[in-house]
Parts: C-alpha cells; structure tokens; sequence
C-alpha cells in the first residue's frame, strides 16, 4: 500500500478565466459533469502515480484535454429523412410480422357446455 500522500488535486475556476471564450466555457463546463463545482471551480483528481509530480503533471495533461475537447465545436445536426423505399420495406415487413402473429392464433375456443 502506498503510504506517502501522493495524490493531487488540481482546480481551475473556470467562469473566471480569461482566456477562454464563452462558448468554450460552456461546452467546457457541460463537459466536466460532476467535476465541476456549483461555483464554476473545475477539480481534478490526479492519484494513478505513486510520485507527486507525475500525478501533478497528470491532472495538467487530463485538464489540457478536457479544454481541448470544449474548444471543438461541436457539429450541427441535419434532419434526415428515411427513403421511400426504406418507408416501404418497414411497412411491408410490419405487414408480414402481423400476418404471421394472426396466423398462429388459434381457430377459436369451445363453447363452454
């Protein structure tokens, strides 16, 4: 067990950086969920290493990639239409389901005496 208290916890304010844009702090805060504090403060967790600077260096790269992620926009979203003849093929194959599922019904109960 690890006995030395390697750990690291990095924060970033993120609603008072200048640096960033405001759709990047957006995306950025929409992007670290739960690591973002109801203040706006991004908090990183670094303890994989057994060395303080690695871990020190890990949260750096980990908050590197969270910021690069945020800064691609994301692409917009075209509406799409299914093909007639996809439209077609759907129907007819719920219409042979439906013929199938009818014909395994039974002729019909007895009358009770």
């Amino acid at each position: 067990m690890n006995k030395v208290a390697t750990a690291v916890q990095l924060r970033f304010n993120v609603r008072q950086s200048a640096s960033l844009s405001a759709e990047i702090k957006d995306r950025l805060i929409r992007l670290a969920g739960k690591k973002m504090t109801e203040d706006g403060t991004l908090i990183i967790k670094a303890q994989r290493f057994r060395s303080q600077d690695k871990n020190r260096k890990d949260a750096i790269e980990r908050l590197i990639e969270l910021v690069r992620r945020a800064a691609v926009a994301p692409k917009p979203r075209r509406k799409t239409r299914p093909s007639p003849g996809a439209v077609e093929r759907r129907l007819s194959d719920k219409k042979k389901r439906g013929q199938i599922k009818h014909r395994r019904r039974g002729v019909g109960y007895p009358e009770d005496p």
